[in-house]
């Protein structure tokens, strides 16, 4: 529905969080804004190739740029950055939410 253009307004509404994804236009960061009544909104932008030290050497690697904003009201900046760290550590890993937080391994052999 969403894909032909064809959810109402009133569909749209009463949502908490928002997850927007500029990178499928090149973005390569921004700051999103809240659509009140909603509490924070994460934007995830373009994965582009750079140079980053590792244990000393520069190395190509492919980095995103993540920005979450949210509404210090509701949410404490010690559980957002904890949030940040977790989807971090996802999108290096997919196995983590493909297995429910355990390795392939232990998912398999019901470890």
């Amino acid at each position: 529905k969403a894909r032909s253009g064809k959810v109402s307004l009133e569909e749209m509404t009463g949502g908490t969080f928002t997850i927007t994804n500029g990178g499928t236009y090149g973005s390569m960061m921004s700051t999103p804004l809240i659509n009140p009544p909603q509490s924070a909104i994460l934007g995830m932008h373009n994965i582009v190739d750079r140079p980053v030290a590792i244990k000393g050497q520069v190395e190509i690697r492919p980095m995103m740029y993540l920005a979450l904003s949210y509404d210090h009201r509701i949410i404490d900046g010690k559980d957002s950055v904890s949030f940040l760290v977790d989807v971090k550590k996802a999108i290096e890993n997919p196995a983590i939410i493909a297995f429910g937080g355990k390795s392939p391994e232990e998912t398999l052999l019901g470890l």
